[in-house]
């Protein structure tokens, strides 16, 4: 693999001129807005704890050799012959090729870089700010009109399409306006790599970012993001229901404190299966037959997709099915009748005219539905045989669990199978022979880059009868050990929801392994089976029966109800399930559905029902003896905040907003949730403050201040810790001045005196960033920390991989401290979030990312299963009450009942 390569000073530029302080640089004309109170902080210092290391990561050198100059960026706009504008997405690269192609000389010379749609890019300007051409193209359009390989209405053009064409081929004539827009200087990357960020370096980065995409675009592509994917079925990955996970790469310019790189990762996105039509909705809908079909079902996921036709090998966009099979819909045909050239139209089947006038056998699609490729007003129907779905097609709806377990498992890679992947990548890519790139004076290097980490030792643990141990390997277990703070289970149930299951054995198995861990398990005061004559009712009515029959035999709500269910995943007793119990009964619930049950499943399930019920099953050591720097002396409160959103293509389903925070102080292993629901989408955090009036507050944050003040002898937080998940960097400015403003502002609300220090920090796991170790096989160790070398050159950020990776590589997540009015060190910071991920009460190891945030993405997770089995679709349809973006109607979630608003249900 060579040697990795060191980033050095010989291409950095002259340092920017300094303006004096009594000058204000002129505006051209433009108001500025309004700046943020705050902006994310400037790194303080490096951590030195742990054992030095030399890594590998997937960063590639950029050197620029021209600082000095712009880009210019131009507004691109396309017109047909009449003036109608063309939809530039899909078909504007072909355009903008034939005029490079055609008016070189008007172009002078200059190559550009197109992001596809409306904007061009080019280093130094054209001498004039309006360019305007004219091109004849073929027919772009991938919804083609019908003509006599395809019956659309009388077999000919739609009018519309007969005055834009006036000539005898599929040819148009396009008009193209490039219009000057603005100038984005290439110092602003420059200065970035100082520490100095101007408002022109994210637009500089995007210039390069889209020259990237350009150059995968030549070659083919998908381009998803700044993802690419080839068109290789050796890419491609069976995941069932017709889908095809397709690996690809991801690649951005960063800058980082070695100055610019590119981020080259591997990648994977899903595609619709390539083949005749027929075969993927088999597939898609698991039936063996045709006549199985649902074609309503099909109708809905053929729709814009891109199909190729057998017969004339010509492209189309699906828009829809034939209300008749093939064999009954028909369209009208003009035939010349006479010698006078008068035409007379005759009904004819589609079937028939493909058969009999076009001479194409057709096996089976007489009886069922054709392919509509036309317009809204004037269909244009193809036999279903006869159409092949063209490869590299999104897929873009949610996955089935088997899916997305089939592409995890499909798409991982151990680490050193990954590093050679992404070599293979930049020689194929030949970033070096990239016009675009050599003119802006951009050369890309070919070796990982190398930089220094260091592994943090894991923190020890204390667990039952006052034992401590330290992890090994990001891992520990409960053999011969007792939980440190074992809950008693006196009064219990079990409810069987026509699970196949040997309950008796089950019941042993949890009294005797409770008893190794300290819990004393009496034996269940009743087991409760459902009816058979209920089995096949709705999932919300077999609850509704079920507890009807707890409330009978019960004489009050147990300890704890557990519930066997039927399927592993994705039961739809669930959601109902935990709503009654949670909403309505006040009843701590753990579902289970063993499928081989052994000690290690037992004692999992164990842990999770401790912890729900107030118990802990491990502590950290400086946690019991009050020893965390910055944390176990000042009154310190540790919130997580994550918002989760609805699945793929569904914007009625509201998004889900959960914050936890930690309680009881001085622990922070123990939280309690607050959630709610707000906008489809919406990823800032609505609810925070909400005053209802002068004197009370209804929001997320006052109901988890409180819940602390009482549960810490009656204590305010001087400190607060807020990690935030789910966030990209476009939107720190948004958490800093909005959120956290919120936060303030509940805090003022209790207490107009009460003025806590805040540290923000934002959690990030959707990046590209890798680290590998030279020369050996395996992932980083687990405490790995990185904050030299590809972090940010003035923000105080850092890489931290807390967790063992067993299978593909190991992901870091992307630590950014945006704010720190508590003063930690960078180790004190780096030492206490590598703790936090060895706090998380379902498991014997350290998790990847903080505890606080692992939480709140399981409250929200939780929750949302409450609305999940709610008609969504039908409930969203009203247009009566409006959220505040003024779109659907936001269900409000089900309070929690207050005998389990304060537990950890999410466990």
């Amino acid at each position: 693999m060579g040697s990795p390569s060191h980033k050095g000073s010989e291409y950095l530029p002259p340092p920017p001129p300094i303006i004096p302080p009594n000058v204000v640089p002129l505006q051209s004309g433009k108001v500025a807005a309004p700046a943020p109170k705050r902006l994310p902080m400037a790194r303080r210092n490096h951590g030195t704890k742990g054992t030095p290391m030399t890594l590998l990561t997937n960063h590639f050198e950029v050197r620029m050799r021209q600082t000095e100059g712009y880009f210019c960026h131009y507004s691109v706009a396309l017109f047909y012959e009449d003036g109608h504008p063309v939809d530039g997405k899909g078909i504007g690269r072909k355009i903008l090729d034939k005029v490079q192609e055609t008016y070189s000389h008007e172009l002078e010379g200059k190559h550009f870089a197109y992001d596809g749609e409306k904007s061009l890019f080019t280093l130094g300007s054209f001498q004039r700010k309006k360019l305007e051409f004219t091109i004849v193209v073929e027919d772009l359009s991938s919804n083609r009109t019908a003509r006599n390989d395809s019956p659309g209405g009388d077999g000919s053009p739609g009018e519309g399409d007969r005055k834009r064409m006036r000539r005898p081929s599929r040819s148009k004539v396009i008009r193209v306006e490039i219009s000057y827009a603005a100038k984005i200087p290439m110092q602003a990357i420059a200065n970035a790599l100082r520490g100095q960020e101007t408002e022109h370096f994210q637009e500089a980065m995007r210039v390069l970012d889209i020259i990237l995409r350009q150059n995968a675009a030549n070659q083919g592509c998908l381009l998803v993001r700044q993802s690419f994917f080839h068109n290789n079925p050796r890419n491609f990955a069976d995941l069932g229901g017709g889908v095809m996970g397709c690996r690809g790469f991801h690649s951005s310019f960063r800058a980082t404190q070695s100055g610019l790189s590119l981020n080259m990762d591997v990648s994977t996105t899903m595609i619709v299966k390539p083949g005749p039509v027929v075969n993927f909705l088999l597939a898609n809908q698991n039936v063996r037959e045709p006549h199985q079909i649902d074609w309503n079902k099909a109708k809905r996921v053929l729709k814009n997709l891109r199909i190729n036709t057998n017969h004339s090998n010509t492209e189309y966009k699906i828009t829809g099915l034939s209300d008749l099979p093939c064999n009954q819909q028909t369209f009208s045909l003009k035939q010349k009748s006479g010698h006078n050239g008068d035409s007379d139209a005759i009904e004819i089947t589609v079937y028939e005219y493909f058969v009999n006038n076009r001479h194409i056998k057709l096996e089976y699609s007489a009886d069922f539905p054709c392919i509509n490729v036309g317009k809204p007003k004037r269909a244009s129907y193809i036999p279903l045989e006869l159409c092949t779905l063209v490869s590299l097609q999104r897929y873009t709806k949610a996955l089935s669990n088997q899916q997305r377990a089939s592409l995890v498992e499909k798409s991982r890679q151990k680490p050193q199978e990954r590093m050679g992947a992404l070599t293979e990548a930049m020689k194929r890519n030949n970033y070096g022979a990239d016009q675009m790139l050599r003119s802006f004076g951009i050369s890309i290097g070919s070796q990982f880059t190398q930089v220094e980490g260091r592994t943090l030792p894991a923190p020890r643990l204390k667990v039952g009868n006052g034992e401590d141990f330290f992890p090994r390997g990001g891992r520990w277990n409960f053999n011969n050990k007792k939980l440190v703070e074992p809950m008693q289970i006196k009064w219990w149930a079990i409810v069987n929801f026509s699970a196949r299951c040997d309950i008796r054995s089950l019941c042993n198995n949890l009294i005797r392994c409770g008893e190794m861990k300290g819990m004393h398990i009496n034996n269940p005061h009743e087991v409760f089976e459902e009816s058979n004559q209920f089995r096949r009712e709705a999932a919300p009515i077999r609850v509704e029966r079920m507890f009807e029959i707890i409330k009978k035999k019960l004489p009050g709500p147990p300890q704890l109800l557990l519930c066997i269910l039927p399927e592993r995943k994705n039961s739809d007793i669930y959601g109902p399930w935990k709503r009654k119990n949670l909403s309505e009964a006040g009843i701590v619930t753990q579902c289970i559905a063993p499928t081989k049950v052994n000690d290690q499943y037992i004692t999992n399930v164990l842990l999770k029902i401790n912890a729900k019920l107030g118990g802990m099953n491990s502590l950290l050591t400086l946690e019991h003896s009050r020893s965390i720097p910055l944390v176990s002396k000042p009154v310190t409160m540790i919130l997580g905040m994550d918002v989760s959103h609805g699945s793929p293509g569904r914007s009625d389903l509201p998004s889900i907003a959960a914050v936890v925070s930690s309680r009881q102080w001085p622990s922070i292993s123990r939280y309690r949730a607050s959630v709610r629901t707000q906008s489809p989408k919406v990823e800032m955090i609505a609810n925070l403050f909400k005053p209802g009036s002068e004197t009370e507050d209804y929001g997320i944050i006052r109901e988890l201040f409180v819940d602390f003040y009482s549960t810490s002898g009656k204590r305010k937080p001087e400190n607060i810790i807020i990690f935030r998940d789910g966030v990209s960097e476009s939107q720190f400015n948004q958490v800093l001045n909005i959120e956290l403003d919120q936060i303030i502002e509940a805090s003022k609300f209790l207490d107009e005196k009460w003025s806590p220090k805040f540290t923000v920090i934002v959690a990030q796991k959707n990046h590209h960033t890798k680290f590998f170790q030279s020369g050996r096989p395996e992932n980083v160790p687990p405490g790995t920390v990185v904050d030299k070398g590809v972090c940010h050159p003035r923000n105080n950020d850092f890489y931290l991989c807390a967790h063992a990776g067993m299978i593909g590589t190991s992901r870091p997540t992307h630590y950014h401290v945006l704010h720190d009015e508590i003063g930690f060190s960078a180790d004190d910071l780096q030492e206490l979030v590598h703790s936090l991920s060895y706090v998380y009460q379902r498991s014997t190891t350290a998790v990847s990312v903080v505890t606080p945030i692992c939480y709140a993405h399981l409250a929200a997770a939780q929750m949302s299963q409450f609305i999940k089995f709610d008609e969504m679709s039908d409930t969203s349809s009203s247009h009566n009450a409006m959220t505040s973006a003024g779109s659907i109607p936001v269900p409000e979630l089900p309070v929690l009942h207050e005998r389990v608003c304060n537990s950890m249900f999410f466990c």
